[in-house]
């Protein structure tokens, strides 16, 4: 058996629950173009199917809005779509800068209790550099059990994969950077799609549903939990052998990684 020696997160809805923040985004940017574009919650968690803001973007277009491409042409809906995302992302980042967008219930003390027993931390997210960097600045203070955004050894984010989740080229790069292998490994996610991309780069996978992925399938998950949980907010437990425990701490993880997938 191989001991863990790596954890790797997730980030829109495994760090911190970032949809409502990005939907917010996406509507707020459809607005200050004139489209009369609104992304429900029912509505924006079907389109989570799609991984990437950009390609999700387009793909309401080609499904809800066809003339537009026929109106503006390939390379002008290309052009259109880049502008919409750019917008979006400005105003996401605004979001997070804030202060509003935190990290999930047990985040931070996985992390410090990794960070404290010598376990290697890396990202691998669908979402832009910028988007992870800000939100790691926003929630590494003298408040969390580190102070060090610099924290992940790596951070593979979109521009680090020529294909997305459900893909697994963003886990097959930080596995590669960290000079690991998979089974060292394991993988926090959120989504069918994550799931699927650890799964297929031969990473142990613990899943933590958020609002917008919980009824997702998650067969081939080590576990699957509601949230992390602190001890004043336990999990709640939907797959696996919870060892009595309350949150999943280091020894809880160590335990799911050491089972037979």
């Amino acid at each position: 058996m191989t001991n863990l020696k790596a954890i790797l997160f997730d980030v829109d809805g495994t760090l911190s629950h970032t949809e409502d923040a990005h939907r917010a985004a996406f509507n707020d940017t459809f607005q200050a173009e004139g489209l009369d574009w609104h992304w429900d919650h029912d509505l924006y968690r079907r389109l989570l199917s799609v991984t990437g803001g950009r390609e999700r973007i387009r793909f309401f277009i080609d499904t809800k809005h066809p003339n537009l491409k026929k109106n503006e042409g390939e390379q002008g809906l290309g052009d259109f779509v880049s502008r919409l995302h750019r917008d979006k992302t400005r105003r996401y980042g605004d979001t997070v800068a804030s202060g509003r967008v935190r990290f999930r219930s047990g985040v931070a003390r996985l992390i410090g209790e990794a960070r404290s027993n010598g376990l290697r931390l890396a990202i691998a997210t669908t979402t832009g550099r910028a988007n992870v960097e800000k939100l790691l600045s926003e929630n590494t203070d003298t408040r969390t059990p580190f102070d060090d955004q610099n924290i992940f050894e790596v951070i593979g984010a979109s521009e680090s994969a020529a294909k997305k989740k459900p893909a697994p080229d963003v886990y097959l790069s930080v596995l590669q950077q960290l000079m690991l292998p998979p089974e060292a490994c394991i993988a926090i996610e959120d989504s069918h799609n994550g799931l699927r991309a650890a799964l297929g780069a031969g990473i142990p996978t613990v899943i933590t549903t958020s609002p917008y992925t919980e009824d997702d399938d998650f067969s081939g998950a080590r576990a699957v939990v509601n949230r992390l949980g602190e001890s004043n907010r336990p999990f709640r437990i939907l797959h696996g052998d919870p060892l009595n425990k309350t949150c999943v701490d280091l020894e809880l993880l160590r335990h799911w990684h050491s089972q037979n997938g």
